[in-house]
């Protein structure tokens, strides 16, 4: 290792331990932040000005960060208080863009670790699009839909003053859906008095959204891991996949792996998962989650002989040629990797943010299986956000097909910047590193470009 490159080493070594001394008891914020300083030390060294003006330092610490009450009241009369949250963490390449998420488990590390996470994942895409997330630890599940309405209005009563379609656009995220961002839209529009369609994405295609985003996320990741199998030599068609969670990421992988003619062997839920030897039957998933809002065992108990329910355990023992993990933060391990190889997995590629563990991508690494990052890999989501914005400033509506279109030209982009940045910084191969680079490039170039703000 030359000098600049351990230079450049421990200049990101005190950056990551200046996180963490600045945002204690955020695991989550500082495990993101990890991933990405601990493979930046090559471009420093090769391009030192990326390393001045504290840009590195600047790009860890939000430009804004919004903390606020959320009180509401359920069907009975009883009020309850949530916390909501919106980080505005980066907007050298465009108004901030990202998710809301509403569950029990968000906190300001793990908005944080989203919104850090989405800088990047935005600046992959070419849309001109910033980082941010948000979102609040109240739980949709089990609550009538006028429980979440008036949710949803007491948020955006707070939230509104700080977004806009030049601004912030927010989106949906688990347990944030098409019904969750009609209300938000409703109150934002009431509060405003303004139609300004650019405001948030992922809304009904007949009042502004785009055709093909519910899919995009899922989508997306299915065309990267393709793309992936094809720089191995192989094909999707006829590909066995291990497909965790059951929301909408999940659901639209397994529909396009389908279309693509690969099997999706796998759902799951918090409380186990299903194996269904005969791949899971779209329009009977669709039902239990989308229309029921049930449980992966349900899908089991009325799919028959072919499927089976396994009450805890992992999705990652049963044996595949893919995994395509699409549920929450952190949840295949180094066992569950280990488990991996062991079954034949040639490619992991992240439907949800950051699934993998970095003791579990270091195993993967270890045994020449493919790995893209959820930065690269489910881009597509935000991708599709973005298509819906240009629509909306142009105040025109595309068709599914061209934004499907448009949608394998950004993910086919987005793998060969990540394969090519990383063979070009000595990484041959490593789409982590290559994303985060590349990710890096275009944000740390714009800062730079615009001075110290």
């Amino acid at each position: 290792m030359t000098a600049s490159a351990v230079s450049a080493r421990d200049h990101l070594t005190a950056v990551h331990d200046e996180v963490v001394r600045r945002s204690p008891a955020q695991p989550e914020f500082h495990q993101a932040a990890r991933e990405v300083l601990e493979t930046l030390a090559p471009v420093l060294a090769a391009r030192p000005e990326l390393g001045e003006a504290a840009l590195v330092e600047r790009v860890c610490e939000p430009e804004r960060q919004i903390l606020f009450r959320v009180p509401w009241q359920d069907d009975t009369g009883r009020t309850h208080v949530n916390r909501g949250f919106r980080v505005e963490f980066n907007s050298a390449l465009g108004p901030y863009k990202g998710g809301l998420r509403f569950h029990p488990s968000v906190n300001l590390g793990i908005v944080k670790f989203l919104g850090f996470e989405q800088i990047f994942k935005n600046a992959l895409t070419g849309l001109g699009i910033g980082g941010g997330k948000g979102g609040s630890d109240f739980d949709p599940r089990g609550r009538s839909d006028a429980e979440v309405m008036r949710f949803c209005q007491s948020f955006m009563t707070e939230l509104y003053r700080h977004i806009g379609q030049s601004t912030d656009v927010p989106a949906g995220d688990i347990g944030v859906g098409g019904r969750e961002i009609g209300y938000l839209f409703g109150q934002y529009r009431r509060i405003t008095n303004r139609w300004e369609a650019g405001v948030l994405t992922g809304k009904g295609v007949e009042w502004g959204g785009s055709a093909g985003r519910t899919e995009a996320t899922g989508y997306g990741n299915v065309l990267f891991a393709a793309e992936m199998l094809r720089r191995r030599g192989e094909d999707l068609p006829g590909q066995q996949v291990l497909v965790s969670g059951s929301g909408n990421v999940a659901i639209y992988t397994v529909e396009k792996l389908g279309e693509l003619g690969a099997r999706a062997l796998t759902v799951s839920d918090s409380g186990g998962y299903v194996v269904d030897e005969k791949g899971i039957d779209l329009g009977l998933l669709k039902q239990v989650k989308e229309v029921e809002r049930g449980r992966v065992e349900d899908y089991a108990h009325r799919r028959g002989a072919s499927a089976s329910y396994v009450p805890g355990g992992s999705v990652w023992e049963v044996p595949a040629d893919l995994a395509l993990p699409s549920a929450t933060q952190n949840e295949l391990d180094a066992k569950d990797a280990l488990a991996l190889v062991r079954g034949g997995v040639k490619a992991v590629s992240e439907g949800a943010n950051m699934p993998v563990t970095p003791a579990a991508v270091r195993i993967l690494r270890d045994a020449g299986v493919a790995y893209g990052p959820g930065k690269a890999a489910n881009a597509g989501g935000v991708a599709v956000s973005a298509l819906e914005m240009r629509q909306n400033s142009a105040r025109e509506s595309w068709t599914k097909e061209r934004v499907e279109s448009e949608l394998a030209t950004v993910m086919r982009d987005i793998h060969d910047l990540c394969w090519h940045t990383a063979d070009r910084y000595g990484a041959p191969g490593d789409y982590a590193t290559g994303a985060n680079i590349a990710g890096f490039e275009r944000v740390a170039e714009a800062m730079r470009a615009q001075g110290l703000v």
